[in-house]
């Protein structure tokens, strides 16, 4: 079957898209060009056209799959209601059992940062504005009034540490913890950070 000509930008979102899906199968260590070349049956050379090695290609297939999600996250934050109502669709959401892009290859792009300095720059900045976006919203919260909250970033510091340690627990041991039990602790977790009476908030 005769392949349709892509353009350049069309083309780079399609090698990246099947990088992500290799990754999240095989993992960063395991996955090759000639993986990612094969699932879409085109060349290594293609490939490598783009990328000029697998460390590019893993970099900004990370990247990628986190804007894709930070690009939601914004969506979620930005509606027109509480920022309560905003920040536990957006916490439900990021939790492991939610709809975000794959624990596994957030993990997987952690551990491979340890030794790629430009993942670990790219991760960092990523993870940076995941922060940034929680802060804004819990900020505009305690300014209207919903909520007491005398530091937002250090409250979406230690929401996103509270669920980046669940997202490692079910990823690497999966069964260990039902999702009722997760969201529940999750959703503790924002009643507390936002000084809400026990319920309050909550559907």
């Amino acid at each position: 079957m005769t392949r349709v000509r892509l353009s350049v930008a069309e083309r780079r979102e399609e090698l990246l898209r099947a990088a992500v899906e290799q990754i999240e199968e095989r993992g960063v260590a395991a996955v090759r060009i000639s993986d990612v070349a094969s699932a879409l049956g085109v060349s290594n050379a293609l490939v490598l056209y783009h990328f000029a090695s697998k460390e590019q290609l893993v970099t900004a297939a990370f990247a990628h799959a986190a804007e894709a999600d930070l690009a939601h996250l914004r969506r979620l934050l930005g509606r027109r209601t509480t920022a309560v109502r905003r920040l536990r669709s957006a916490v439900r959401w990021y939790a492991p059992t939610g709809q975000a892009k794959g624990w596994r290859l957030w993990i997987e792009g952690w551990a491979a940062s340890l030794r790629d300095p430009e993942l670990r720059r790219v991760a960092a900045s990523l993870d940076q504005e995941w922060k940034a976006a929680l802060t804004r919203v819990i900020a505009e919260g305690a300014d209207a009034g919903e909520f007491s909250c005398p530091d937002p970033a250090e409250a979406a510091w230690r929401l996103t540490a509270l669920l980046d340690g669940l997202a490692v627990q079910t990823t690497a041991y999966a069964g260990s913890l039902s999702r009722t039990a997760m969201l529940r602790w999750a959703d503790a977790a924002l009643v507390r950070e936002l000084g809400l009476p026990d319920g309050e908030g909550r559907e």
